[in-house]
């Protein structure tokens, strides 16, 4: 069986000179497909999304995208090896336009990236009739649609989620969780942490419950969704 397209692989990590936060953990996604990391406050979701990204010290494990070992680079050459990222907060530039927000996303890019702007645009309706519009005027999930159009120009090969739907209404949640599967479709996979594990693990291809920064249970999302433990433990039942 082949590896997944990225995968976290037996991840021990921390911050700092701090204690280990994650445990032999490994978390990972298929091509085209949704994983989902959930589990309690301080489960060490988004430190092993933080640790795939490349944003604190592995002391154990290793990173791996489309077969090659990415271990030792930094954010920044992750991004340029293929990788997008949306962090929960502080993920759009406030004070330029949704235009300009989508733009600076392009960053890495050296050829015309109009084409690309207009699909986002297509994906995110919402984003073109607000185009000229300073981001920090707009609400929370139409910030969170930016940040991910953002991620979206540097045209990633996988594309990171720290909590997409956190802090928005359940509206909100189903449409950001409806634009997610679309991006999904388009072959791009998404790995993902999130609150609202139910509704996550409805969407999800794979799915990860950490306990504690170690993995408690892994199963497609529907195994744990039907799962009476999961249920009980982490869905309320």
């Amino acid at each position: 069986m082949s590896e997944p397209f990225l995968i976290g692989d037996a991840m021990t990590a921390g911050y700092g000179k701090g204690p280990d936060i994650l445990h032999d953990c490994t978390i990972a996604v298929n091509k085209g497909e949704i994983a989902v990391i959930v589990g309690p406050n301080g489960a060490g979701k988004s430190t092993a999304m933080k640790a795939t990204f490349g944003m604190l010290d592995m002391r154990g494990g290793a990173v791996r995208l489309d077969g090659k070992d990415i271990t030792k680079l930094s954010p920044q050459d992750r991004v340029i090896a293929g990788m997008g990222f949306v962090p929960q907060n502080a993920n759009v530039f406030t004070s330029l336009t949704v235009q300009e927000n989508l733009e600076m996303g392009a960053f890495i890019r050296t050829d015309d990236f109009s084409d690309t702007m207009t699909q986002i645009y297509d994906l995110f309706p919402i984003l073109k009739e607000k185009r000229n519009q300073e981001a920090g005027e707009l609400s929370g999930g139409q910030r969170q649609q930016v940040a991910v159009g953002r991620a979206l120009m540097t045209q990633p090969k996988v594309l990171l989620l720290d909590e997409p739907t956190a802090g928005v209404s359940p509206i909100v949640m189903d449409e950001l969780f409806d634009r997610i599967i679309e991006v999904a479709r388009t072959g791009i996979p998404i790995l993902m942490v999130e609150q609202n594990a139910r509704q996550a693990l409805e969407i999800a291809d794979q799915g990860y419950v950490l306990v504690q920064g170690r993995n408690a249970f892994t199963g497609t999302g529907k195994d744990l969704l039907n799962d009476p433990e999961v249920r009980k433990s982490f869905l309320g039942g």
